[in-house]
């Protein structure tokens, strides 16, 4: 980090400032043994932000968390995608970042307009992008289904391991390729296995079809047809009618949890003044919520006829949030200020405190009186 203007480290590195033909300047302070980022490098950095009057207008360091982004996707300021790319993980630097390559004439929270900005930063981590290679189906038999998928048995896991079946949850690597072999999505290159339940219309039809063929272990290519994938809509950067190429590992295969409601026989049920009623099924002493903090919840949601529309329990996928700053519901909001981790309430919640007149996603019907089972698992 340099310090005042007579410091014999701030004239050292007045000496090694680097000036780009984009205008930035670098500087680089502390020397790492790391990689440097290639482009769409997975990047962590740590960093303070100053404006030249040396007021700080933003530290990861207070949060205690790096800052993580895709190297050279437009998704931080200019100086920033140039300056990090000049980096070695293990690197500290100065950027010195004019108006033009940050937020030009518009003025942002504690930023002026025209402002040059003085970012200290440090490359804590970088994962440069993985090279995918489709799998090899040469010599290999391609068989079509009754309904037009096509697929082909690249290797075989265990004959032991279970076929997925519908309903279970399973847990894949992926990659999206157009016919003409251009890659269109990978949870590869995302570092991000994809989890669904099957058969349960959550993905293209293809897929739902397909992985029920598969055993964990197994690596196949589906050839999808356009009426078993995105159809005659066009779906993000897949233009309507295409025909669409899986590579795809089955990771992981498991039957799906089976949801018991909550028993609520001979508890209270305390109604609040915004009219959320609420039944304390297990209390704790564990740590309370408040506004803000990050929370981890399992929940099951139930219509008031109990039909069920929706259970994180049922995908052993729990939901982080920050509590109390309209994330979530008003009535989840309302209850989750009141709880302590470990706690288990079921919420009764009227339409003005759920979804309203609007409904949501075709599942929840207009002005409907919504039941969930909660558990707060965690708080940070």
């Amino acid at each position: 980090m340099i310090k005042g203007k007579g410091n014999t480290a701030d004239k050292k590195a007045q000496q090694d400032t680097i000036t780009t033909a984009s205008g930035l300047k670098y500087i680089i302070t502390e020397h790492g043994r790391g990689v440097m980022p290639e482009k769409e490098a997975l990047v962590s950095v740590h960093y303070t932000g100053r404006l030249t009057n040396d007021t700080i207008f933003d530290s990861s360091y207070k949060r205690k968390k790096p800052f993580s982004f895709t190297l050279g996707k437009g998704q931080v300021i200019k100086g920033w995608d140039e300056g990090i790319s000049y980096l070695h993980q293990g690197d500290k630097a100065r950027l010195i970042i004019p108006p033009e390559l940050a937020y030009g004439k518009r003025s942002k929270p504690n930023i002026p307009a025209n402002s040059t900005l003085i970012f200290d930063v440090e490359l804590v981590k970088v994962q440069n992008p993985i090279k995918i290679e489709p799998y090899n189906t040469k010599g290999k038999d391609t068989i079509t289904t009754e309904s037009g998928l096509q697929y082909i048995i690249v290797s075989k896991g265990s004959p032991k391991n279970s076929k997925a079946q519908k309903g279970d949850i399973v847990t894949v690597d992926y990659t999206g390729y157009f016919k003409n072999g251009k890659i269109f999505d990978s949870s590869i290159k995302r570092r991000k296995p994809f989890r669904t339940i099957v058969g349960e219309g959550r993905v293209i039809r293809g897929w739902d079809e397909g992985l029920q063929l598969m055993r964990a272990g197994d690596k196949y290519r589906f050839i999808i047809p356009y009426h078993l994938a995105y159809g005659q809509r066009k779906r993000g950067g897949i233009p309507a009618k295409s025909d669409l190429i899986f590579d795809i590992e089955m990771l992981k295969v498991r039957k799906m949890i089976k949801v018991e409601a909550f028993d609520t026989k001979g508890k209270d049920t305390i109604t609040t003044k915004s009219g959320l009623k609420i039944i304390k099924v297990k209390t704790t002493k564990g740590q309370q919520t408040s506004k803000g903090k990050n929370v981890s919840v399992h929940y099951t949601g139930y219509l008031s006829n109990g039909e069920m529309f929706d259970s994180s329990v049922k995908r052993d996928e729990p939901i982080h949030f920050p509590v109390g700053v309209r994330k979530v519901i008003k009535g989840w909001d309302e209850a989750l200020l009141m709880m302590r981790k470990g706690e288990k309430y079921r919420l009764i919640i009227p339409p003005a405190l759920a979804y309203g007149a609007k409904g949501a996603a075709g599942v929840i019907p207009p002005n409907a009186t919504l039941i969930f089972d909660i558990e707060l698992l965690d708080i940070k």
